[in-house]
């Protein structure tokens, strides 16, 4: 015996609400799905510096000389900066805040080299070692406030030239040919006028991962 068109008809309302309510799950889930998989990324961290960048020409000059240094001994590519404050791990959305804060008032600042230098990690292989003066260092200190980094060396104002893993004589014939490549490196005087947050994962030594955030441009004096 067939079902009576009214049993037919309650039969498909209540197939189709079932059908409904089973999308309406679905919908909810991805919903659910969504917002857990933002709030993981807000809470999220990496590891995050803050690089003051020199200017066009002076990034340039140094790029001529980083190209001949890696050209013999190898690294890798990296864009120059000043290290202002360095690696700590931190949400992207707490970085960036921490930078904006830093930068507010912050003033362009002139950094001066004082020679080219070596180092004793892979990370401060080769560079050009920095005046402490009171701008350069009190830059440092309130930045490094700001971020509430620490480190168990004082801030050392540097501009590295070259990453890599030398024995101690490479390190030497490194420096004599920094010096060699650019007489005049050494008497570089140039402006600070950005801050910059950079993502650098410091186990990542290819720097493949490395990129940069945000940028602040400092205010004029």
């Amino acid at each position: 015996m067939y079902p009576s068109p009214r049993f037919r008809l309650i039969l498909i309302r209540f197939l189709s609400l079932i059908g409904i309510l089973g999308f309406s799950l679905f919908l909810v889930s991805i919903s659910m799905d969504v917002q857990v998989g933002e709030a993981a990324n807000q809470l999220k961290k990496d590891v995050y510096s803050v690089w003051a960048l020199p200017p066009e020409d002076v990034t340039d000059r140094v790029k001529k000389l980083m190209v001949g240094l890696r050209s013999e001994f190898g690294g890798p590519e990296f864009e120059p900066h000043v290290t202002v404050v360095g690696a700590i791990s931190l949400t992207e959305d707490e970085a960036r805040d921490k930078l904006k804060k830093a930068c507010e008032g912050l003033k362009v600042y002139n950094a001066t080299v004082e020679k080219v230098a070596t180092g004793t990690f892979f990370y401060q292989c080769v560079f050009l070692l920095l005046h402490p003066t009171k701008e350069v260092m009190e830059t440092g200190a309130h930045c490094w406030a700001h971020f509430g980094f620490s480190s168990p060396t004082p801030y050392m104002p540097h501009l590295s030239i070259l990453y890599a893993d030398l024995t101690e004589e490479e390190k030497k014939r490194a420096q004599e040919k920094a010096n060699a490549l650019d007489e005049t490196i050494k008497s570089l005087k140039f402006p600070i006028t950005r801050l910059a947050l950079y993502k650098t994962d410091t186990e990542d030594k290819t720097l493949k991962s490395w990129e940069k955030v945000s940028e602040v441009r400092l205010q004029d004096n």
